[in-house]
């Protein structure tokens, strides 16, 4: 059995907490000798800045550029609002969405049937649910330049971010999205602002290029991405993969994670391009909630995204299938018993803390692996 690095960076607030239970279920796919994973800690975030004055340190991120894949929790909080832009705790993440290359996130929105009435929206609506939104992860207005705020010779501040892709950018994220459609449901639907923004423009010409030419088996809708939003709330079940940039694919994702129920529930993978010599991708697996620094050291932290986000590692930089389909399945069946954590209960249901629901997937989990 090949070993396999795992390299964790818990980061701030709740981040260590549900890191923990991860680690248990690490620990039990060892000792079982299905796994041999090692694993190596860091620091990123506000924790990294109290220690180094970064929001990660050139140690740590080697660390990450040397790991099979890194395993991330949250970061930022009050504490550290006034520190220096460059060294926001946010940073941390950004560097190593950037040095590691990954490109491409994808953010799985599924309502378990257990949870259908946690979501929002009615039960109709999102039971059922099962849709996947790549994200292109590395360009656009968050790392555009110029990015910047002057003071105008008449005193004004100015603030400018650029929004920009290149057509490379475009069509690697777009074969990723298509790919993934294939062993899905065959259906894409790209979003942009190509009525009002060039780079919108842009991305339909090569989105529509690249699936007439590659993946004529896919089928490819267009949709404005404020459309989108307003479909997601309306029927989002009319989905299947979503394709959409950095800016549009950060709210959009969000919007998908509250039709599951809560922000608790929704994993993230971001992968980079596939090495030319091993075929293997660097990733980053991270749930899409916040830090909530308000709950952190309660135990009323929801595990359920940073333990979904250990199987989407499984599957994707392991190739551990069963395995993965095997967690989420314990997953669903410890909502399926009624086991909820205070941000998926419905007024008057009991709740259990983080390691409660931790210790109840693990079980789950052992028994399906047998």
């Amino acid at each position: 059995m090949a070993k396999n690095s795992l390299f964790l960076l818990p980061g701030d607030g709740i981040g260590p907490e549900i890191m923990a239970e991860v680690e248990t279920i690490i620990a039990f796919l060892n000792r079982k000798g299905l796994t041999d994973f090692s694993l190596d800690r860091g620091l990123v975030g506000g924790s990294a800045y109290d220690a180094h004055g970064v929001a990660i340190s050139e140690a740590d991120m080697a660390k990450a550029l040397a790991a099979d894949a890194v395993l991330f929790g949250a970061v930022g909080g009050p504490k550290w609002d006034g520190v220096p832009y460059d060294c926001r705790p946010e940073a941390g993440l950004l560097r190593l969405r950037k040095d590691l290359g990954l490109f491409a996130n994808l953010r799985p929105a599924i309502c378990y049937p257990a949870l259908a009435d946690a979501s929002s929206l009615k039960r109709d609506v999102v039971e059922g649910l099962d849709i996947l939104i790549v994200r292109e992860l590395t360009g656009g207005v968050y790392f555009g330049e110029p990015k910047e705020i002057v003071t105008l010779e008449n005193g004004e501040k100015r603030a400018v971010d650029t929004q920009v892709y290149t057509t490379h950018e475009i069509e690697r994220i777009a074969r990723v999205a298509f790919d993934l459609a294939k062993a899905r449901n065959g259906r894409v639907s790209s979003a942009e602002k190509r009525n009002v923004m060039k780079s919108g423009v842009l991305w339909n010409q090569v989105v529509t290029k690249i699936g007439r030419e590659e993946y004529a088996d896919v089928k490819l809708d267009h949709i404005l991405a404020d459309n989108c939003a307003m479909q997601l709330v309306r029927y989002p079940k009319q989905f299947d993969v979503i394709l959409t940039d950095n800016l549009f694919g950060d709210v959009l994702s969000d919007i998908g994670a509250m039709l599951t129920g809560s922000l608790g529930m929704l994993p993230s993978a971001s992968l980079g391009a596939p090495d030319a010599a091993t075929g293997k991708r660097k990733a980053l697996y991270e749930p899409v909630h916040g830090s909530a620094p308000d709950i952190a050291g309660t135990g009323a932290a929801n595990p359920i995204a940073m333990i979904a986000s250990f199987g989407m590692a499984l599957r994707y930089s392991f190739g551990l299938i069963d395995l993965a389909g095997k967690l989420d399945e314990a997953i669903a069946r410890v909502l399926g018993k009624g086991l909820r954590t205070k941000d998926i209960a419905q007024k008057g249901e009991a709740t259990v803390d983080t390691r409660a629901m931790g210790a109840a997937i693990l079980a789950e989990f052992e028994a399906l692996v047998g």
